[in-house]
């Protein structure tokens, strides 16, 4: 995985890069509570899940072909990378492909976090982020859970006050 601070270039497709010029390490994620982890087979995830008492998992594939088309996958990258929160861990581990998710860090930048396979990202409960593939439009992810599959995505600024983006803010204060 490489991780960077994001160009904000608006002008540019999502899907591109977006390299801002300045890196960041695995430490400087852990600091705004997002966790990195590489692991070569399902055991090493596994292994993690189990620590992490992750319950259920399913597979999602995002191509343009199993989205419905062109037009619907555009739609839903569109949804994908509007900026939002969950109200639980998002863990995804990366069995083929690429793609990016963005984080909010404590100056309120965007991250890029640049996945492919063999990636796994743990992002926090209450984080802003954001996510899309790259040009070669396609990822197939294996997605963790804690409880029952529950995607609930809350859109910037209407998760401003909540409380799960107040414990997450609290969280990362002290780093």
């Amino acid at each position: 995985m490489k991780t960077y601070y994001h160009d904000n270039r608006d002008d540019v497709d999502q899907r591109e890069p977006h390299f801002g010029g300045e890196e960041l390490t695995p430490d400087q994620l852990k600091d705004i509570g997002v966790l990195y982890y590489h692991c070569n087979d399902i055991d090493s995830v596994d292994k993690i899940a189990e620590e992490r008492n992750y319950v259920s998992r399913d597979v999602i594939q995002i191509t343009p072909e199993k989205l419905g088309g062109p037009e619907a996958y555009a739609e839903k990258l569109r949804t994908f990378y509007a900026e939002h929160l969950h109200e639980d861990e998002e863990i995804r581990y990366i069995l083929e492909g690429e793609g990016y998710f963005d984080v909010r860090e404590k100056n309120d930048r965007w991250v890029r976090c640049a996945l492919e396979t063999g990636d796994l990202l743990i992002l926090p409960a209450g984080i802003y982020h954001r996510f899309t593939l790259t040009s070669k439009d396609y990822v197939k992810a294996l997605r963790l859970f804690k409880e029952q599959p529950r995607w609930v995505a809350i859109n910037r600024p209407i998760a401003d006050d909540n409380p799960y983006r107040s414990e997450y803010l609290t969280s990362i204060a002290a780093n």
